[in-house]
């Protein structure tokens, strides 16, 4: 089932450009992560989930590219954006081929049973 979008026939027209390009260059950065890399992980400071994510994919040699924005009280504005184009609603966001996985616990379970060496291979 796909995720509900507030359609662009119920945007006025004088703020669609606004909508359109709300945070666009954070979106743009992470967009072109992911499709050049095969394993990202976005993250904050401060935030010992982030941190997992990134010792799990240390703990096996997995090269992986690292995102960061800002921490609990600063960037929160821009992170918010990337909540709303993932639809996933915390951090670290991980992606693997261009695919959203999930967070630190998500990324675990896919390791546990071997789909996500399948994903990365």
């Amino acid at each position: 089932m796909p995720r509900p979008f507030l359609e662009e026939a119920h945007i006025h027209p004088d703020v669609r450009e606004a909508v359109a390009n709300h945070q666009s260059d954070i979106l743009r950065e992470v967009r072109a992560a992911v499709t050049q890399h095969p394993v990202v992980v976005i993250g904050m400071r401060m935030n010992p989930v982030c941190k997992k994510a990134r010792q799990l994919l240390d703990a096996e040699s997995i090269p992986y590219t690292y995102l960061e924005y800002g921490s609990y009280l600063s960037e929160w504005r821009r992170r918010n954006a990337l909540k709303m184009w993932s639809g996933w609603p915390t951090f670290p966001m991980v992606f693997v081929r261009g695919t959203l996985v999930g967070g630190a616990d998500d990324l675990q379970r896919l390791m546990g049973r071997g789909e996500f060496a399948r994903m990365v291979s």
